[in-house]
């Protein structure tokens, strides 16, 4: 209970920060009601802390987080993944990440044979630079090892077309699991995120074509996601976002998830305000039990395209249960990509990820998280 006060208070002030920032200035009835807003959430907060202690996450005095990193000089070979080398780096991440003996039981350890596990890609860029096939196959393989029907098991991301140019129907063929595409799964009208940042709706948006008080206001959560998954597993790569930073753990779920997000994507202020609130929505953040970073390359310049050019091999895969610290430790790979590279490094858009642990999400300070480099 004191957790869920915590974030709906910091939720609301960091949208008010935002819409200040942004949007308008408020006129003093506004302000008093935003006051009282935040007087009495406060007050609730205040409560709630009184009877239970702060997370982990929110305290510098709390458990730091584990990241896994494992890595293999010859996982791959002229930017292509060697995929029986990386099925073996998957292999002893989770085992490792979770502590268990074997394979199948690292996996029980993080979803039931009941579950139906949605194993989230970004699949924009191609099976160059977007997540790459051969590491989603070696997830699938453990899931099935540990007792989960290939039907339970979804390979999704926003848009089909992107799964299928990616090679992921490929998948579907060779282990009998599901590959789909949020949108065209259509959107469920009873989980919305909503904000006071209106867009130019754009065809394939819920409301698209239609008008209203309110109309573009909300982004509704694909029936993908709340109807169809019990569990969610992201799988990122290691590629660079002009304006989160990098197409990581947040910012992946979060615009693959839900429709309208037109009206965030050219506005980096804007984005680190609503990337956090939607991953923090109960059934996005409440399903994800792993994390993943397919750093087999670092893509340190280019966002959504393929450019292998300004790629380093780095041969990785990263394991974490706390997105945020995975997403911030890419920032800082890719910063020093670029330098390597005497590329120019932009500013990063810190507050996503600052945004990100005020909810809640994890940890975004490097000095709190714990690297675990496995040999």
């Amino acid at each position: 209970m004191a957790r869920i006060l915590r974030i709906c208070l910091r939720s609301v002030f960091i949208s008010h920060c935002s819409i200040l920032n942004f949007q308008f200035t408020p006129a003093p009835s506004a302000i008093l009601r935003f006051t009282w807003l935040f007087l009495c959430l406060l007050s609730l907060c205040l409560f709630a802390h009184a009877a239970e202690p702060l997370s982990s996450t929110s305290t510098t005095n709390g458990p730091r987080p584990r990241v896994v990193v494992i890595s293999d000089p010859q996982a791959t070979e002229a930017f292509c993944a060697r995929p029986d080398i990386v099925r073996t780096l998957v292999e002893r991440g989770i085992t490792h990440l979770t502590g268990k003996a074997t394979v199948p039981a690292a996996w029980r350890s993080l979803v039931s044979t009941q579950d139906t596990v949605g194993i989230k890609v970004f699949s924009l860029p191609g099976p160059n630079s977007g997540t790459r096939p051969a590491v989603v196959a070696a997830v699938v393989q453990g899931l099935l090892a540990a007792g989960l029907p290939p039907k339970h098991i979804i390979v999704w991301d926003k848009q089909a077309t992107d799964l299928r140019l990616a090679g992921f129907f490929d998948l579907a063929d060779r282990y009998g699991i599901r590959v789909a595409g949020s949108a065209q799964a259509g959107y469920d009208r009873t989980n919305a995120y909503d904000s006071a940042f209106i867009g130019n709706l754009v065809w394939g948006d819920s409301e698209f074509g239609k008008e209203g008080p309110g109309v573009g206001r909300k982004s509704f959560v694909s029936r993908l996601v709340t109807r169809q998954m019990t569990r969610i597993i992201n799988v990122t790569p290691l590629l660079n976002h002009n304006l989160a930073g990098v197409s990581g753990n947040l910012y992946s779920l979060a615009v693959g998830s839900v429709d309208n997000v037109a009206r965030f994507e050219s506005d980096a202020g804007r984005l680190a305000t609503a990337i956090p609130e939607i991953y923090a929505m109960a059934p996005l953040s409440d399903h994800v039990v792993l994390n993943i970073v397919d750093a087999l390359l670092c893509q340190y310049e280019g966002s959504e395209r393929s450019l292998l050019h300004y790629s380093a091999t780095l041969n990785e895969v990263r394991f974490s249960r706390d997105p945020v610290a995975l997403d911030v430790l890419s920032l800082q790979d890719l910063d020093r990509q670029r330098k390597a590279a005497g590329a120019s490094s932009p500013k990063p858009n810190l507050d996503l990820y600052n945004n990100a642990a005020l909810l809640e999400l994890g940890v975004s300070d490097l000095k709190r998280i714990d690297v675990e480099r496995v040999p």
